[in-house]
């Protein structure tokens, strides 16, 4: 199918743990036997898209988290493994107690699988993230790979910026939540996932302070989603059931894969069906 048919790239967007989802997606690449000329990913989605660009399956990247996410202790063992290595570097910019380090805990987290620079990579990758102070988006392609990813994924009140070339970047879903736009004319079908989800009421409980921010800033990235689909819409757009999960719900990975499972078949009839209105069109 693959071989003699047309090109696929596919975007994955940010959304923290509900991203996770995003291995579905890959599942159904892998049995259809589709491998992307092209992969964008903002946040969570850039992770998971190095993983997919570096060779790793779908299956392999389901088993590597789970093997992590799964065991409570191995996820503390390694944010352990990812702590301050000096005092100076805990006080580094005042005392933070909600800004982690997300280089060293993407070091002490990402597979060994993902090399060191866009380069090495099988597949071509292109990463977001946001320059904070020339409010601007940045776009990642070459050079050095785990300070983009990490990057792309410092969520602002979690995850302190990262310095890269002169430049405070922070998390490249504030601007660019599912960048399907970076793959447009790539390929022949295009294929975004959107796990940005919505704020959901849970029983009526007051949303604390970090809450209310991740919660405005879903709002705000459905809105820009909203108007690049206007200008930019890709073959195929789809959008797992991830309301439910919050950003940060990692150690839920088996509920968020099991609530988000339909997404492999869903996207399988969504691209048999994109090729044949290929085919259609090439022998029309």
């Amino acid at each position: 199918m693959a071989s003699a048919g047309p090109t696929v790239a596919i975007a994955f967007g940010g959304g923290g743990a509900r991203g996770l989802a995003h291995i579905h997606a890959i599942e159904a690449l892998d049995e259809l036997g589709i491998r992307p000329a092209a992969i964008a990913g903002s946040s969570i989605g850039a992770i998971i898209g190095a993983g997919m660009a570096a060779g790793m399956s779908g299956r392999d990247i389901h088993r590597y988290a789970h093997s992590i996410l799964s065991r409570r202790a191995e996820v503390a063992a390694r944010m352990w493994r990812a702590r301050p290595g000096t005092f100076s570097e805990f006080m580094d910019g005042g005392f933070r107690l909600t800004q982690f380090n997300i280089e060293r805990i993407l070091g002490a987290f990402l597979p060994a699988a993902i090399p060191q620079t866009f380069e090495e990579l099988e597949i071509p990758l292109f990463v977001t993230a946001v320059d904070f102070y020339r409010h601007e988006q940045v776009i990642f392609s070459e050079g050095g790979l785990s300070s983009a990813i990490a990057a792309s994924a410092a969520i602002p009140a979690v995850f302190r910026p990262v310095r890269r070339e002169g430049r405070i970047l922070i998390d490249g879903g504030i601007c660019n939540p599912v960048p399907f736009d970076l793959i447009e004319g790539k390929a022949d079908i295009t294929i975004a996932i959107d796990v940005v989800g919505m704020p959901t009421p849970n029983n009526h409980r007051i949303l604390n302070s970090l809450e209310l921010v991740f919660g405005s800033t879903q709002l705000m990235m459905q809105s820009i989603i909203q108007m690049k689909l206007k200008t930019c819409r890709p073959t195929i757009f789809l959008r797992p059931p991830v309301s439910r999960f919050r950003v940060l719900d990692f150690l839920r990975m088996e509920a968020i894969m099991a609530q988000t499972a339909p997404l492999k078949d869903e996207l399988k009839r969504a691209i048999e069906a994109a090729f044949l209105a290929h085919d259609a069109l090439e022998h029309a």
